[in-house]
């Protein structure tokens, strides 16, 4: 079954980001929602497609992360999050806005999130998230700021979230070499 879609709406914060309104259709059965399309981003080769899951319970936070050579599309599944994101791209005309917006079951779209533009969220609620990616994994392009960059000051609105060892290491933003920053 394939739905028309309303087109991708680019996010004034942060050029290059995208959210893809996403239709539900439901009846007796329950509900049937198409949430991804290479069509929907025609300028993103999707040949080497990579599906990720992620569970997280309430209080986690994940990130920030980027990328050099990935690019992410999230949606999530169940529960719900507060993204945030900072333009780390020194080319970009957003470079070093950041953004934060609230994704769940009531308020359902599609993320698209380019190389560059560090990412994260935490949960708000015990959540999944499924997010698609245009490269197979490649540890030497995991990066990662720390969350809580005063810096970037993203509202992340958590006193104090649960963090990975991984992510609780992401250097401030300042420490970060030039040559690991996008570009």
């Amino acid at each position: 079954m394939s739905v028309e879609q309303t087109p991708a709406r680019p996010l004034d914060t942060i050029a290059g980001v995208y959210m893809m309104p996403l239709k539900s259709f439901g009846d007796a059965r329950g509900r049937f929602t198409e949430t991804f399309r290479g069509e929907w981003f025609p300028w993103i080769r999707w040949d080497r497609l990579q599906m990720n899951r992620s569970d997280s319970a309430a209080g986690v936070l994940r990130g920030l992360h980027y990328h050099h050579k990935q690019i992410d599309y999230w949606y999530l599944q169940s529960g719900q999050i507060r993204v945030g994101m900072a333009d780390l791209r020194r080319s970009s005309p957003t470079y070093m806005a950041t953004v934060t917006l609230e994704m769940g079951t009531e308020n359902a779209f599609g993320l698209f999130i380019p190389s560059g533009v560090a990412h994260g969220f935490v949960a708000l609620t015990e959540c999944t998230l499924t997010y698609l990616v245009n490269n197979y994994y490649d540890g030497s392009d995991e990066l990662g700021v720390a969350w809580n960059d005063p810096q970037l000051g993203i509202g992340w609105g958590v006193e104090a979230p649960v963090v990975s060892a991984r992510d609780a290491q992401n250097r401030l933003l300042r420490a970060i070499p030039a040559e690991e920053l996008p570009r």
